[in-house]
């Protein structure tokens, strides 16, 4: 690969994890927020109660299986942990917002403020935790496939990896939420409507990601299953 597709790649890799990263603290923002989402024409005879947050987080998915496919294990998890880090931030940035009062005339007051965006920590705890360990399995579950494959059946890798992390994201976040406020009848329908909706969306974006990863391997001249090289060094694994 030459100098200027070498440049242009790692400048991709950056815009992805910005992407990634947006994505991820949005979610965070709206999380405490549900809905009801409409799926009838789809032949679902109740609307899906989930959280706005949802609305989002598959994109982090997404993203995280085109890193996983053409920039290896190890950068992505770099990625992922960069998104856990800056979550944190912003999130203590709210709470020091939250610290000083709203003067006379401010379009948003403390209570409202507050009420918008100072989540408990349990909350915060839940989707931290929710994040890392899902995001890590859907990594680790990505490569294991995508070897155990020799590459091919990318959407095997892409759709299995991120039906469980899904599942595990959902369980922990919604039971952590509500444990000991609703029915464990309740917390299950909610962790059902929640991660239903989640598979629904990872199989819509599996012509996206053909499509992605068929474009950039065009472009950056890649064959097939080559990633690119680690600028530290590292090559990127071949499998």
């Amino acid at each position: 690969m030459n100098a200027s597709r070498r440049q242009s790649s790692e400048m991709l890799y950056l815009l992805l994890a910005g992407l990634f990263v947006s994505a991820l603290i949005t979610c965070n923002l709206i999380a405490n927020k549900f809905v009801s989402v409409d799926l009838s024409f789809l032949g679902f005879n109740e609307p899906f109660r989930i959280s706005a947050g949802v609305l989002p987080y598959p994109i982090t998915f997404l993203i995280t299986d085109i890193l996983s496919e053409f920039y290896g294990r190890k950068r992505t998890n770099k990625v992922v942990l960069v998104g856990f880090v800056t979550s944190m931030f912003v999130l203590l940035i709210l709470f020091l917002g939250g610290q000083f009062d709203s003067i006379q005339g401010s379009p948003i007051n403390s209570d409202e403020y507050d009420k918008m965006f100072q989540n408990s920590w349990r909350v915060i705890g839940a989707s931290m935790t929710a994040y890392v360990v899902a995001q890590l399995v859907d990594v680790r579950l990505f490569h294991f496939w995508k070897k155990l494959t020799n590459g091919k059946h990318l959407w095997l890798r892409n759709n299995g990896s991120t039906i469980v992390s899904q599942l595990v994201d959902t369980i922990l976040v919604t039971t952590v939420l509500f444990i000991g406020v609703l029915s464990m009848e309740d917390i299950g329908d909610l962790v059902f409507d929640g991660w239903t909706f989640k598979l629904m969306v990872a199989l819509a974006d599996t012509p996206i990601i053909y499509f992605l990863a068929w474009a950039m391997r065009k472009y950056y001249k890649l064959s097939f299953s080559e990633e690119f090289e680690d600028p530290t060094g590292i090559q990127g694994s071949r499998t």
